[in-house]
C-alpha cells in the first residue's frame, strides 16, 4: 500500500509554536484596534439622515381609526406624533414630543387634553398651546390633509424639541 510522501504534496508548512503565538498576538492587536477605533469614526462620521422635513405626507390610518374624543400617537419620519378628533376642533396633529422635557404625550380622555407625564404638562388639543404645567412652548403642529377618508401627515410646522433651527 502506498502512503503519500510530505514532500509530494508540495510545499511544507514550517509552523513552530513561536510563529503561531506571534500571528495570534498580532491578530489580537489588529482586533482591538479596530474594536477601538470603529465606534470612535462612527461617533465622528455618523450616516446620513434624511431629515424630517425631506419626506412627503405619511398615510396615518383613516377618518374610522381616529373617532370622536380620541388621540392616537403614531410614528411619521421617525418622529411621534399625535392625532386628536375633538369636537370644537375636528382633526389636529402634533408633536408628540412635550417641549418641556422630550415625553412622549398622550391623549388624557378623561381631561380632553394632550398630556405630558413630564410634570404633568397640559396641551390644547385644538391648538397646542400650553394649558398648564412647565412646559415653554405649544406643540409644533403638523401638516396634514385627508384624501378620500384616509388622513395624510406632512412636515413640522414648527421647529421640534431637541431639532436645530
Amino acid at each position: 500500500m502506498d502512503t503519500p510522501n510530505a514532500s509530494s504534496t508540495g510545499p511544507a508548512l514550517n509552523l513552530t509554536r513561536r510563529r503561531f503565538v506571534q500571528g495570534l498576538v498580532g491578530f489580537s492587536v489588529v482586533a482591538t484596534v479596530g474594536g477601538v477605533l470603529v465606534p470612535i469614526l462612527s461617533y465622528l462620521y455618523p450616516p446620513a439622515r434624511r431629515q424630517v422635513n425631506d419626506v412627503g405626507r405619511v398615510l396615518v390610518g383613516t377618518l374610522k381609526d381616529f373617532p370622536l374624543n380620541t388621540g392616537k400617537v403614531l410614528s411619521v419620519a421617525d418622529k411621534p406624533v399625535i392625532v386628536v378628533n375633538t369636537p370644537a376642533g375636528g382633526l389636529r396633529v402634533f408633536s408628540a414630543i412635550c417641549t418641556h422635557l422630550g415625553c412622549i404625550v398622550f391623549w388624557n380622555q378623561q381631561k380632553q387634553v394632550i398630556q405630558s407625564p413630564c410634570h404633568d404638562g397640559r396641551f390644547n388639543p385644538m391648538t397646542g398651546a400650553v394649558v398648564s404645567g412647565p412646559p415653554p412652548r405649544p406643540l409644533p403642529a403638523y401638516e396634514f390633509e385627508i384624501v378620500k377618508d384616509q388622513v395624510y401627515v406632512g412636515r413640522p410646522l414648527g421647529s421640534l424639541y431637541g431639532s436645530r433651527g
